[in-house]
């Protein structure tokens, strides 16, 4: 390999180090959060998510994406959160952070609205969709090749999320996934390039 291909890839590789820093971050403080509640809290922290239709749930709209009902639970969520996460970031990393709290308070907002009474709602899931549906609607309006690219990879390793938005039972929050969905869409909406509408008129 010569010196430039070497240099090369050494700028790819900072750059890949880079953009997974915030969320290796982010999943390392999932992490310690649901170790930290098994180990000394007993679960305790979990009552501090969205509670439909309670005032005191609110503040579940900002605790929620932390905290996960079982290590199963999170470890459903780390490997998805980490690769979808990081191809919005491979795009959009300037606006990650506004991009995340659009999907995480319409998502929460929803939840309060909407879910079944006398019922916790917790998990970072709903950020999940939110990045999942983010990818495919600012595919939409950018129409650029990496866009289009990455939709479409999205589509073929997490198509199936799309099921996740119907009632399912079994504790799992479709509300949280449906919004989670509509939530991305909409930052899609703000942030991506809306190219279709900004053009020029004959």
């Amino acid at each position: 390999m010569d010196t430039q291909s070497s240099s090369t890839l050494q700028v790819y590789g900072n750059e890949a180090k880079r953009l997974l820093r915030p969320l290796l971050i982010f999943v390392a403080l999932l992490w310690f959060v649901e170790i930290v509640d098994w180990l000394l809290l007993r679960g305790a922290l979990d009552g501090l998510g969205i509670i439909p239709r309670q005032v005191s749930g609110l503040r579940g709209i900002l605790f929620a994406p932390f905290l996960h009902g079982s290590f199963n639970h999170l470890i459903a969520n780390t490997i998805p959160f980490l690769i979808l996460g990081f191809m919005v970031m491979l795009r959009y990393s300037r606006y990650f952070l506004s991009i995340s709290v659009i999907i995480a308070l319409f998502s929460g907002l929803g939840i309060w609205l909407v879910g079944p009474a006398h019922t916790v709602h917790i998990g970072a899931s709903a950020l999940i969709f939110g990045y999942f549906a983010f990818l495919l609607v600012s595919a939409w309006y950018e129409r650029s090749f990496g866009a289009v690219f990455l939709a479409l990879l999205v589509i073929v390793l997490y198509g199936g999320l799309l099921s996740g938005i119907l009632p399912q039972g079994g504790g799992i929050s479709w509300q949280g996934h449906f919004f989670g969905l509509v939530g991305g869409g909409l930052a899609a909406y703000y942030v991506s390039p809306r190219r279709a509408y900004n053009a020029t008129p004959p």
